[in-house]
């Protein structure tokens, strides 16, 4: 578990093809001396397993199916990544709830300057709108932000100058993939809502009791 308040950026130092995965070297001096093989960590959003480790590097695997639902087919050596360490159980969560199961790969359609502000308008996939919500909160490329403003399947982001120095964003163009993690929270109730589990063993098989009309009435 994470908060999608990265840490650090790491380096791109080698990649690996590995029959349809990838091993990938990050440099990142200040955080891989602290690792420990099998330790977990966040590169772009993703929780991945660290597999290599010495004071400069760590190397991590990522399997075909991971490569497939994000946007590390793109990633190149010298890119730069966001890094974040998972959540202890001391810690405050100063982002929100963060899984690093990353749900699709957006794509920024437009990008200006708003005051001190970087002011981002994201693509999101049609199969993930229904779970972004206007001030809800998301994670692209694993860093925890607020949605500004939807239109469409347009969600609005603002990157303050702190976010935008210390992470990937501050260099993202028009036109760039980021990894998606909707709101792990409205994910649930969703699948609650549409499993077809019945509250009540008195209901048809398929129906359920949470309905948008049980919620208005509970509220």
């Amino acid at each position: 578990m994470f908060t999608g308040i990265v840490e650090t950026t790491g380096t791109v130092q080698a990649l690996d093809g590995d029959r349809g995965g990838l091993k990938v070297t990050v440099e990142a001096p200040s955080m891989a001396a602290e690792f420990e093989q099998g330790a977990s960590v966040a590169v772009n959003g993703v929780c991945l397993t660290v597999v290599d480790h010495g004071d400069q590097a760590f190397s991590v695997e990522i399997v075909p199916e991971t490569v497939s639902r994000t946007n590390f087919g793109n990633l190149q050596v010298g890119h730069r990544v966001n890094l974040e360490r998972p959540l202890r159980l001391s810690d405050r969560i100063d982002g929100h709830l963060v899984q690093g199961h990353v749900d699709g790969v957006g794509r920024i359609a437009a990008l200006e300057e708003r005051g001190n502000s970087l002011f981002y308008e994201v693509e999101i996939p049609d199969d993930l709108t229904p779970f972004v919500i206007e001030k809800g909160s998301i994670a692209l490329d694993g860093i925890s932000l607020t949605i500004a403003g939807l239109a469409g399947n347009l969600a609005a982001v603002s990157i303050i100058p702190h976010t935008a120095s210390v992470t990937t964003f501050g260099s993202r163009q028009i036109g760039d993939e980021v990894n998606i993690e909707v709101d792990m929270i409205g994910r649930y109730v969703a699948s609650l809502m549409h499993s077809g589990r019945n509250a009540d063993p008195g209901e048809q098989p398929g129906s359920s009791s949470i309905t948008e009309a049980w919620l208005k009435d509970t509220m």
